[in-house]
């Protein structure tokens, strides 16, 4: 696929096939989080691929959320923001946000490039997940993502328009100043 139709394409998925991945892809797309921006050139994401479907459970129950439980594999995030926040201070949680986001992004586009699917969830009991994939206290979770194929087809939600979201110059400017050019 183009990169904008991956970006277009890309959606949460909650309904997952029987059929499953082969568990190389779902290690590239984590590969491709990698590539993404970063604080001081340093990576703090982490992540845990789950296969083992009682764990994957157990992680279904402390996020609430039945539909995680039908995936084949779940991909876990977490950050060790200490280097960041050693280096910046405060700001480094900030910076480690950003570019766990940005990885992720980069992990769920790939995801839909190799034609599987995810859902970026984000609600669940940090301390359940931590406990049960024996990630450290100090660690900060960022989320986990079930990963399978799409059963059927579902569908496209609506996006927000560009006008909502674009300014120009400053808050709520709707339209851009274009410059004089008198060769055009």
């Amino acid at each position: 696929m183009n990169f904008d139709s991956v970006v277009k394409s890309r959606k949460s998925v909650r309904r997952f096939s029987n059929k499953k991945p082969d568990w190389r892809a779902i290690i590239e797309a984590i590969d491709s989080a990698r590539f993404a921006p970063t604080a001081g050139k340093n990576f703090t994401l982490k992540f845990i691929m789950v296969k083992d479907r009682e764990t994957i459970q157990e992680i279904a129950d402390a996020a609430e959320q039945s539909f995680i439980a039908k995936a084949h594999y779940l991909v876990a995030a977490y950050s060790d923001i200490s280097r960041l926040t050693n280096l910046f201070g405060k700001r480094g949680e900030i910076y480690s946000r950003q570019q766990a986001g940005a990885a992720i992004q980069n992990f769920l586009l790939s995801i839909q490039d190799r034609g599987l699917a995810t859902c970026w969830v984000g609600h669940f009991n940090d301390d359940k997940i931590k406990k049960i994939l024996k990630i450290p206290d100090k660690m900060q979770m960022e989320a986990v993502f079930p990963v399978g194929y799409e059963l059927g087809k579902s569908a496209k939600k609506p996006k927000i328009e560009l006008d909502r979201i674009l300014f120009f110059d400053q808050h709520k400017k709707k339209k851009m100043k274009v410059p004089y050019n008198p060769e055009t």
